[in-house]
């Protein structure tokens, strides 16, 4: 691939707001201002083109969530039109005042094979849909002159095994610096020696020198504690010639650091100034963080020189309605969820994330497994010309300076399942080789791994390659710990449990793999692929065997595509066609739109032993099954409980650590409840002591809707987010759970709908509406800010139900 002018990324920084000067850089985040045109356009970066009537949009922006559905279409990529091409066109203000700075700009995902264009020529182009990449557009613009910035994004070649967005996803910015400056994330700091009363933080920065000019440049640094005082300093300067770099490195030492942890994720700030012919030439901050982590073959993961137990899941970087578009809150707020589930953990699967991830796992405290590919094919933006070991270079490079300052990553991924890189195929080992020496050169700090199923393959010793044994299922771990006993063990994928929020079948399934023509999946969480397992085994096997690391559940939400067990193929062998395959996974602890499953407050149960819970399933609404069997299951950190229907004891259950069935050595089930309408209550014990109880009701006809907004304020600026949940409950306040009304919603004031959905796979209706089906009583509205401040009002009604409004205000 031929690239123009093309920029690798040299570190990770988070850029200081407010500083406007012309001595100094500016950043500006290309939010809105952007034109749309699906489809081919012959003239697409041509300045002269009218554009008139091209769709006007704000990135990020995914062309394909918008629909519509292909209702015979690829449920395995979420049978929305992600295939195909499409143009952007966006001024750009570059004032006559810039004229001899450097500027660059930053792309933080584009799906796929972006090419960049400025003022009509090709500035530069990339291939991987999921990686960052930056450009040095100084010589192709035209201060204080009109600029035009024109972007076309193909997905043609792009393969997934998922849906995967397409377009410009995620934010573009534009950067402006002077001739002496700090590379594009050009600043690495480690910290080699940590101490309790010091750490030794170790600072080394790429000075650009593009002036024409050979001078000594000189780096001053300041580390500002997480309470924001200045705690230590150090400055450094070296000869740097006209038109070249240099790495300027420097040792400071930090007294008494107080340590990130996931319980305390303290955060230092790096302030960096560059100095040029006594002036102040550059100035920006960096995060950074002081930790220890060490894997051990027998007994885990330590952070800070404690063991910790990873209790992880993986996500996508999709966003439900949202589609691939990145919105930070709607990132956050899925690492709330899962924090308030227990996890501690999070892999991107499978793909290089968005830098907010990482912004936010710093932040929030949660250890992240971080993964660059999931396989080295189309899937990753490798086609038949691909030059493999250029293309590693470069993505490597991208990925590890842009990740490496980040205290959340823990460990290193080239790769995801594999197969001919585990049986060492077409090169396979190679090509491991390969992407794993680009990880160690650009950082050695961390360990490395590769993902893997095949478990046979261990034989051939891939492992050898790489430091953490990292496998998916079934303890395929095994073989790979018997023939190497001297490298840690990580679940990189557990449990893949499959169900429908709020749905339940009878009889419970007697094989896991028992799945119905009812193109839902029972809620009773014992159900999964052949290849996976419930999650309570997977509980078992690391009480088992201590020296597991931990698990990464699969996963921590449903998502778009893999509809296991309802795929296209799947649903045609049981009699079906491909219409009545679903749109997105079964697999996640939380449904599409967030709204926890029965199996969210199973692991809740397990991971937060501390916090109480709970929870009692199914709903107790059952017309038709009067005198019939309705197990009941509870799934809480109490050791036993009792369970009282109507006032009539049904017994008291106790968990049984010692069992070989899993299932009852975490949860407590009544499998010989008959059922009649009422109350089901059930009263828990821990340590022989009341726990607490819990209560669920029969409800009656659904009589209004319920709205509960998850914030009150967010910020104006057109990226915030309140996700608003739509309940239907009976006259006296209890859910109804087999709601399915039509609603229909308007927002009025300082908000829009940015997308509605009810986490129902086989739903085929548009994420973009004002209207939203209820699903099982609940549907979720996701409404995002204008760009001024005011309030903004959420009305919804539907027939025979009272309505509701909400109001969020817009700051």
């Amino acid at each position: 691939m031929k690239t123009i002018r093309l920029l690798l990324f040299a570190g990770f920084l988070t850029f200081l707001s407010g500083v406007s000067t012309a001595q100094k850089r500016t950043l500006a985040t290309l939010h809105d201002g952007w034109k749309f045109h699906p489809g081919a356009q012959e003239k697409g970066a041509a300045p002269d083109l009218d554009d008139s009537a091209w769709q006007p949009i704000t990135v990020p922006h995914d062309w394909a969530i918008a629909g519509p559905f292909i209702p015979d279409g690829d449920g395995n990529t979420g049978k929305l039109p992600w295939k195909g091409e499409g143009w952007y066109r966006r001024a750009l203000d570059i004032p006559a005042t810039m004229a001899g700075r450097r500027l660059y700009l930053i792309f933080d995902g584009v799906m796929a094979f972006p090419k960049v264009y400025v003022n009509g020529k090709l500035a530069g182009e990339w291939d991987y849909g999921y990686n960052s990449f930056c450009l040095d557009i100084t010589n192709f613009v035209n201060p204080g002159a009109p600029n035009l910035l024109a972007v076309h994004a193909d997905t043609r070649q792009h393969d997934s095994r998922w849906y995967p967005g397409a377009g410009i996803y995620r934010k573009v910015q534009l950067l402006a610096v002077n001739p002496v400056h700090v590379g594009v994330w050009g600043t690495y700091i480690t910290t080699p020696i940590v101490k309790p009363h010091y750490a030794d933080v170790r600072i080394r920065t790429t000075v650009y020198n593009l002036s024409d000019k050979t001078d000594t440049i000189q780096v001053v640094h300041e580390i500002v504690s997480p309470d924001g005082a200045v705690v230590a300093a150090g400055e450094t300067a070296g000869l740097i010639r006209a038109g070249h770099s240099r790495d300027l490195e420097i040792t400071v030492a930090l007294p008494n650091p107080r340590r990130w942890d996931i319980d305390d994720p303290a955060l230092y700030e790096l302030r960096t100034t560059v100095r040029a012919g006594g002036r102040d030439a550059d100035a920006y901050a960096t995060s950074f963080g002081v930790r220890t982590i060490r894997f051990t073959a027998d007994d885990g993961f330590y952070l800070n020189g404690r063991r910790v137990q990873l209790k992880g899941v993986n996500l996508h970087h999709g966003h439900g309605p949202l589609g691939a578009a990145f919105y930070p809150r709607a990132m956050e707020r899925q690492l709330e969820i899962m924090k308030a589930m227990g996890a501690n953990a999070i892999r991107n699967s499978h793909n290089t994330a968005a830098p907010e991830l990482l912004d936010l796992c710093d932040r929030m405290g949660l250890l992240l497994f971080n993964e660059v590919f999931d396989k080295y094919d189309a899937k990753a933006g490798i086609t038949e010309a691909t030059d493999f070991e250029e293309f590693a270079r470069r993505n490597i490079r991208n990925f590890v300076v842009r990740d490496r300052n980040h205290p959340c990553v823990f460990l290193w991924s080239v790769g995801n399942e594999i197969g001919d890189v585990q049986w060492n195929l077409n090169n396979g080992f190679q090509r491991l080789h390969t992407m794993l020496n680009y990880v160690d050169k650009y950082d050695p700090t961390r360990p490395t791994t590769l993902v893997n199923d095949s478990w046979e393959s261990a034989r051939l010793r891939h492992f050898d390659y790489y430091d953490v044994h990292c496998w998916n299922y079934g303890r395929r771990y095994r073989l790979a710990r018997q023939m190497e006993p001297n490298k840690a063990v990580v679940i990189s994928e557990s449990a893949s449990t499959l169900s429908t929020r709020g749905f339940y079948e009878f009889p419970l399934p007697e094989e896991k793999t028992d799945f119905t023509p009812s193109l839902q999946v029972s809620s009773y969480d014992l159900n999964a692929p052949w290849w996976a397992e419930i999650a309570d085994d997977d509980f078992m096997w690391q009480q088992e065997e201590p020296y597991v690391a931990g698990e990464f559940v699969w996963t921590g939400f449903d998502y778009l595509g893999e509809p296991t067990p309802y795929d296209n193929k799947s649903v045609m062998e049981m009699g079906m066609t491909a219409r009545q395959a679903s749109r997105s996974s079964y697999f996640g602890a939380v449904d599409l739109v967030g709204i926890p499953k029965d199996r969210f407050y199973l692991y809740k149960s397990y991971w937060k032993p501390e916090e109480t819970t709970i929870h009692i399933l199914p709903h107790w609404n059952w017309e038709g099954r009067l005198g019939k069997n309705v197990p009941v299951f509870v799934y809480t950190n109490g050791d036993c409980a009792e369970l009282f229907l109507n006032g009539q004891s049904q017994g008291k259950q106790c968990k049984n650590p010692r069992s070989e069935n899993s299932t009852e050595r975490f949860r407590l089930m009544w499998r010989d409840v008959v059922y009649e309408p009422g109350e089901l209550r059930v009263v828990a014990y821990k340590g022989g002591k009341k726990l607490g109880e819990k209560t669920v009701r029969t409800a009656g006809k659904p009589a209004r809707l319920q709205l509960t907004a998850d914030r009150a304020k967010i910020e104006a600026g057109g990226m915030d987010l309140a996700y608003i949940l739509v309940e239907a409950v009976d006259e006296n306040g209890n859910p109804a759970p087999l709601a399915n009304d039509k609603v229909s919603i308007s927002v009025e004031g300082a908000g829009s709908i940015a997308g509605v959905g009810n986490g129902n796979p086989q739903s085929f209706e548009p994420f973009q509406a004002e209207q939203v089906w209820l699903f099982n009583g609940k549907a979720m509205i996701i409404l995002k800010s204008d760009r001024e401040p005011g309030k903004a009002v959420v009305t919804v009604w539907a027939k025979g139900l009272k309505g509701s409004q909400a109001e969020v205000e817009v700051q």
